[in-house]
């Protein structure tokens, strides 16, 4: 869907299509209303607020509708002795897994099933003979801390390579012309949201109830809010 449709459109659920008051909206109100509005359906839909409680993959709709946002990267590793730490990437919005090879001297390498575990619970892991790592069984498990990833080892052997697939956060839209609201630069490129365009008809909704609570419209803001939530 174009940039300037999707302007149209939100203009035309705010009742602004052809206002010349002092309430017109702006090119770049719609630009960040819309990338907030993208950023909260997708933590959402992922979560499972919605009307069908389905969150990350629970169904084929959850599937279909977030599948543009997954990744695969490849992680830089640094050994740190007892695990290995990979900083996530900058993009970064959602865990999905992470997949690595880990070898030792005695024996070829080997693909690990990684588990992503709890920063609290990280002594009883290792402690625990049925839960730490282990080369033999091909299982360890990671944690997130400080944006970095961990992959412990407990110093049984060595981790030779790595990729972390998780959910990024979703393209923002530019308008060429038109004040970036986070850089305060002119656009100087128009920037499409990557979305189908029956998604961007949701976060247009998500979008007008925003911008309605900013120009305190309350009924637009009810309609929007009611709006998005109905048809995810």
């Amino acid at each position: 869907m174009l940039n300037s449709t999707i302007v149209i459109k939100l203009k035309q659920r705010l009742n602004k299509l052809d206002s010349q008051d002092y309430d017109n909206i702006e090119c770049w109100q719609a630009v960040e209303a819309f990338n907030k509005a993208q950023v909260e359906w997708c933590r959402r839909q992922l979560h499972g607020i919605n009307i069908v409680k389905e969150g990350d993959e629970q169904s084929t709709r959850r599937k279909d509708d977030l599948q543009v946002l997954l990744n695969t990267d490849p992680l830089a590793l640094t050994d740190k002795k007892i695990y290995f730490s990979g900083v996530v990437p900058t993009d970064y919005l959602q865990w999905k897994r992470v997949d690595a090879f880990a070898c030792k001297d005695c024996c070829e390498d080997r693909r690990m099933t990684i588990y992503l575990a709890e920063e609290g619970n990280l002594n009883q892991l290792l402690r625990d003979k049925a839960k730490q790592p282990n080369f033999e069984w091909a299982e360890t498990f990671a944690t997130l801390i400080n944006n970095k990833i961990h992959i412990y080892t407990n110093d049984d052997f060595n981790i030779t390579d790595a990729e972390v697939t998780y959910y990024r956060q979703p393209r923002q839209i530019q308008i060429e012309g038109c004040v970036d609201p986070y850089t305060n630069i002119e656009s100087t490129t128009e920037i499409l949201s990557e979305f189908k365009d029956d998604i961007i008809e949701l976060i247009i909704d998500e979008a007008v109830s925003v911008l309605a609570g900013d120009i305190e419209s309350g009924n637009q803001f009810s309609r929007g809010t009611e709006t998005a939530e109905r048809n995810n």
